[in-house]
């Protein structure tokens, strides 16, 4: 009975990923679907499956189209000026951006090493990406080489701190930003390989 209760355990963290990888590609699809169906099916008549899914997809395109030209950017600047305004649809429109920035390309590229920094005290370590070197006024009154490192909250590692540590005190990772994100969302549990 011991052995059938592990194999079922096994077999059940093998095929969960999956599942929840279709269950989640499904609830894409069918909400992408959803949302321009029905004016699809106002516009012609009739329902068509994957019509909604096809003109979501146009529509995004379109959007990335408008948002990549310098008129674009400009309206959207605007627009989320005019949002900013709004108190509790502000908060979730920036909140989400944030998130979305943090996982794509743009966030990515803020971020320009993974670290390991002695915070917050000596002999405990924490986390953290390098985005750039100290500059201005707070270099200035120093004698050592600060860079400015970044130490993400976990699973949210759009909010954080920033910290500036000499450079001799930073141990650089060989992990891309990618896996470090990875490992601070999952609070520890998926660690990238390490040869």
């Amino acid at each position: 009975m011991k052995n059938v209760k592990q194999l079922f355990i096994n077999g059940l963290f093998a095929i969960l990923p999956i599942v929840v990888t279709i269950y989640v590609l499904y609830l894409v699809v069918s909400f992408l679907d959803n949302i321009l169906g029905g004016f699809v099916e106002l516009i012609i008549g009739k329902s068509i499956p994957g019509v909604g899914l096809v003109a979501s997809i146009g529509l995004i395109i379109f959007m990335g189209f408008i948002v990549t030209n310098y008129l674009g950017s400009k309206l959207v600047k605007l627009g989320e000026k005019l949002l900013e305004k709004i108190p509790i649809i502000s908060n979730i429109y920036f909140g989400v951006k944030q998130i979305i920035n943090a996982f794509s390309i743009q966030g990515k590229e803020m971020f320009n090493k993974v670290v390991l920094v002695e915070y917050p005290r000596k002999g405990t370590y924490a986390l953290g990406f390098i985005t750039g070197e100290c500059k201005g006024e707070v270099q200035d009154r120093t004698s050592a080489e600060l860079i400015n490192v970044f130490i993400p909250t976990t699973p949210n590692p759009t909010s954080g701190m920033l910290i500036l540590v000499p450079n001799e005190e930073i141990i650089y990772l060989d992990m891309s930003v990618e896996e470090g994100l990875k490992l601070i969302v999952s609070a520890g549990i998926v660690v990238p390989e390490y040869k």
